[in-house]
């Protein structure tokens, strides 16, 4: 069943909204006053609970579309806050329902036992994001000095009209995008050993931009955050001026759950 406090605080307006989920957590986890869903204005978050486990809701009105960046952002943050203190099981953005009997009956009390299971595995532990990125001006140089025919095309596009120098110029930038993919290989491959020295799990990410180094996504446990700044730390120091390095967390699961929709 839901938890009594919680849906007497939403019994009010639930028949003109819609119930949309953003996660799986375990039932003793309490919703932040402050925190603030998706929806504008942006709504309170709601806890529905079942036995072990419970799902972060909040109500929306079903006639808004969702969508926008700053629907994104806000079904993040949510997820996002709550992994720095609790596991939780992210749902894809966009689940919604039709209230919070319908939370209980085609999510929780469906799949309570393989979402208790996967919450037990993620105890303590939460997603991490290590991001490094190419300092454009360092790499490119390394590619020069490195490649004969980088610096023979760079050259001629220098000293060529503009029209004159379009094949080359289309040339070098092919030429250029492959070492750079070469290069990030390589560098991942050196950050993922790292890692691995933590023992931590990781899965590496598409790039999502042309000059990225590393992008790779670990799970690990919240309280040997400091021994991921710290392996950070080292590859920065180690490649200081040529890739800018971040590490973002603690974050949801995204890239080690695959959490069961409703209705699935």
């Amino acid at each position: 069943m839901a938890d009594t406090a919680d849906t007497q605080a939403s019994e009010g307006n639930e028949r003109d909204t819609v119930a949309y989920i953003y996660g799986i957590v375990p039932a003793d986890v309490e919703s932040d006053p402050e925190a603030r869903g998706i929806g504008d204005p942006p709504s309170e978050i709601a806890v529905v609970r079942h036995g072990d486990i419970a799902a972060l809701v909040s109500h929306i009105s079903p006639d808004k579309p969702i969508g926008k960046p700053e629907d994104l952002t806000a079904h993040a943050q949510v997820l996002d806050a709550t992994a720095g203190v609790a596991p939780v099981l992210p749902l894809r953005f966009g689940a919604v329902v039709s209230d919070e009997d319908a939370v209980t009956s085609e999510l929780l009390a469906e799949h309570h036992d393989e979402f208790a299971s996967a919450l037990r595995e993620l105890d303590g532990k939460a997603e991490y994001v290590v991001k490094g990125r190419y300092d454009e001006q360092a790499v490119l140089k390394e590619i020069l000095q490195e490649s004969e025919d980088a610096a023979r095309l760079r050259e001629a596009v220098k000293e060529k009209p503009e029209d004159a120098a379009r094949n080359d110029r289309i040339a070098l930038g092919e030429l250029i995008n492959n070492a750079i993919a070469a290069k990030r290989e390589v560098d991942t491959r050196k950050a993922v050993e790292k890692l691995g020295e933590l023992g931590v799990t990781v899965n590496v990410r598409e790039p999502t931009h042309e000059r990225d180094a590393v992008y790779v996504a670990c799970l690990a446990e919240v309280a040997r955050q400091s021994d991921l700044e710290k392996v950070v730390g080292e590859l920065a120091n180690a490649w200081e001026g040529r890739v800018h390095m971040r590490l973002l967390g603690p974050l949801a699961a995204y890239d080690f759950v695959v959490t069961k929709q409703p209705q699935e």
